[in-house]
């Protein structure tokens, strides 16, 4: 599965950038230096929790959980995005605050610029990772439109966080510099507040996202008006009188069409026609792993 690999990669880049933010931090003695350190030591716990996630969704459908365990992602998912928000954004912004109440400006600069620099390098490799496979997902579909249809969690949490910190960074660039050219430590703690600010509407778009796929989202309407027209082209059908259909997991949809058949068709032409339908259906649209159709009466 391709998210794994842009998991991994994040992973390593975020473990290298959380260790130089710390050290930045302990030896510029920067706020905004600790609030991205706090920020990436967030975003290495939300790539392991994703990976678990993952594994726990790729077990095999049980006596307990007949359609599987596809859903664990997108939970897992739901508790990454408030995780972002609370121990990111909320964290992020308290120390801001407790900046700006007790000013105090201590350290070397220089290092911080080393730190964010190298950070900037490692965020950016992962960005295009995770930008290379969304792009790959979405197609010809604006970003955020495909944001907002994405069943995958893990591509856009990744590519949001990614934002996070591109965004983050200069910020707290800015704000160290400032603090240290005009010996003024209420920059530092400004540029952590905005960092927090950045982190808290980052996650608000995570939280709302991932609890939509783990309520439950149906595939977008045009595959739905493919699907209804491709049964309805069949021979035995009159028509597709209704179509309910969810994600499980990203490659997992479960499908009902009730359907109405030809009145001159007997039990066998219908479940023929039932099995032709469905062959037909999972060929074409592969997510589509389990089918029920359902005789009605016109």
């Amino acid at each position: 599965m391709k998210s794994k690999q842009v998991i991994y990669i994040a992973l390593a880049a975020d473990v290298v950038i959380t260790i130089t933010k710390f050290i930045g931090s302990g030896i510029s003695g920067s706020t905004a230096m600790l609030s991205e350190g706090i920020h990436s030591f967030i975003d290495c716990l939300s790539q392991l929790l994703l990976i678990w996630g993952l594994y726990k969704s790729q077990q095999k459908p049980d006596s307990r959980r007949p359609f599987g365990y596809g859903r664990e992602l997108y939970f897992w998912a739901f508790i990454v995005s408030l995780m972002v928000f609370v121990a990111g954004g909320c964290i992020s912004f308290y120390k801001g605050l407790q900046q700006i109440k007790h000013p105090a400006l201590s350290g070397n600069g220089t290092w911080s610029y080393v730190v964010l620099g190298v950070a900037f390098v490692f965020t950016a490799v992962s960005a295009y990772s995770s930008l290379r496979l969304f792009n790959k997902q979405r197609g010809e579909i604006p970003f955020w439109e495909a944001i907002r249809e994405s069943k995958d969690p893990v591509t856009f949490i990744i590519l949001l966080s990614d934002v996070g910190d591109l965004l983050g960074l200069p910020v707290a660039f800015v704000g160290i510099w400032l603090g240290h050219t005009l010996h003024n430590a209420y920059y530092d703690g400004a540029a952590a507040l905005v960092i927090g600010l950045i982190l808290i509407l980052i996650s608000m778009v995570l939280v709302r996202e991932s609890w939509s796929l783990l309520m439950g989202e149906a595939p977008n309407e045009r595959t739905m008006k493919k699907i209804v027209a491709l049964a309805e082209k069949d021979e035995a059908v009159a028509k597709v009188k209704q179509h309910l259909s969810t994600y499980l997991a990203p490659e997992d949809v479960v499908l009902q069409l009730i359907t109405v058949f030809k009145d001159d068709l007997d039990t066998r032409q219908i479940t023929e026609a039932i099995e032709r339908i469905s062959k037909e259906i999972k060929q074409k649209f592969p997510r589509i792993k389990r089918i029920f159709i359902e005789p009605v009466a016109p």
